[in-house]
């Protein structure tokens, strides 16, 4: 409780949080490398992510003489024109769809390279992502010669325990080891496609209504909120790729269109962001599966997915 002369110590860490974040954003902002022109750079590899999943894959499809790029920070440049030996992207699917920044990015990109790969990471069901990326990379003049899926940790708090996916033994270690050979040999393959899998993403997009043109763009403030638990860090402020969220005297604001890559709910480490409930969105009318369970890929830190996102 508060009175005239008394503030209480989570107000007191809001206050200075507040002030301590918007400072080091204002003065400090995150580097970022946005340039892969260099003749001694051979794998170029382009990733965004929101829990860290896709940049751990990122670095390990890496090696020596290789350049990592954040695709949320390329997009703030007018010409993105990259080129190497080799060029890869990694993203998460989002409904089976890469997340629409993705999709902006290769329309806009001019890549050039000997080779193209392309790794989606994904945590439950992929469909046909693969054909889908195959699609819009293809319409956007830019074809793939490897597109292969990697499943991971499922990110997606409605339906999924953080606590619970983080011990389901995936994989991952051998399924990547594969596609890095795979990639190390330039091998031409584009991971197969069933008539199954087809229709479950048209039933998905019939279920929810996503605009398969468009995949995930939402309003923000329709999804997600504050807590009290909130002490104005800053933390969402400086990890989602959009720019959506702000510090303000009143405490944090968001208002924008979200990619749902749901950095800013992983990572807050007061687990202060919630999901705003709503019985008529399909996404929203069961709630979180845990509230208290949240998920970074262990191998990455807060700080790298602020440089990886920040738009400061």
């Amino acid at each position: 409780m508060e009175t005239n002369n008394v503030m209480s110590r989570r107000s007191a860490l809001k206050r200075m949080g507040i002030a301590v974040a918007g400072a080091l954003i204002s003065s400090t902002g995150v580097i970022s490398l946005t340039s892969c022109r260099n003749k001694d750079v051979k794998r170029c590899i382009l990733y965004f992510t929101g829990t860290g999943n896709c940049l751990y894959v990122a670095r390990q499809l890496g090696g020596e003489n290789s350049k990592l790029l954040s695709i949320p920070q390329l997009m703030k440049q007018n010409d993105i024109e990259i080129e190497a030996d080799e060029i890869g992207i990694v993203y998460p699917i989002y409904g089976h769809m890469p997340p629409n920044m993705v999709r902006q990015f290769i329309k806009k990109a001019k890549l050039k390279a000997d080779y193209k790969f392309a790794v989606l990471t994904y945590g439950n069901r992929k469909c046909n992502a693969v054909e889908i990326w195959d699609d819009i990379s293809r319409q956007a003049g830019v074809a793939f010669d490897y597109i292969n899926t990697l499943i991971m940790v499922d990110n997606w708090l409605p339906n999924f325990d953080m606590n619970e996916q983080i011990l389901i033994d995936k994989l991952i270690p051998e399924n990547l080891d594969r596609i890095i050979g795979d990639i190390s040999s330039r091998k031409h393959w584009h991971e197969p496609v069933t008539e199954e899998e087809r229709e479950q993403h048209q039933g998905f997009l019939e279920r929810t209504g996503i605009n398969p043109e468009i995949g995930f763009v939402l309003q923000s403030k329709n999804y997600f909120t504050a807590t009290d638990a909130c002490i104005g860090c800053g933390a969402c402020v400086e990890v989602c790729p959009k720019g959506n969220y702000s510090l303000t005297s009143q405490g944090i604001k968001t208002e924008g269109n979200c990619e749902f890559c749901f950095a800013c709910i992983q990572n807050c480490p007061q687990k202060a962001i919630r999901f705003v409930k709503n019985e008529n969105d399909p996404f929203l009318r069961n709630g979180e599966k845990n509230p208290n369970a949240r998920y970074r890929n262990e191998h990455i830190s807060l700080m790298d997915i602020k440089r990886a996102n920040s738009q400061f």
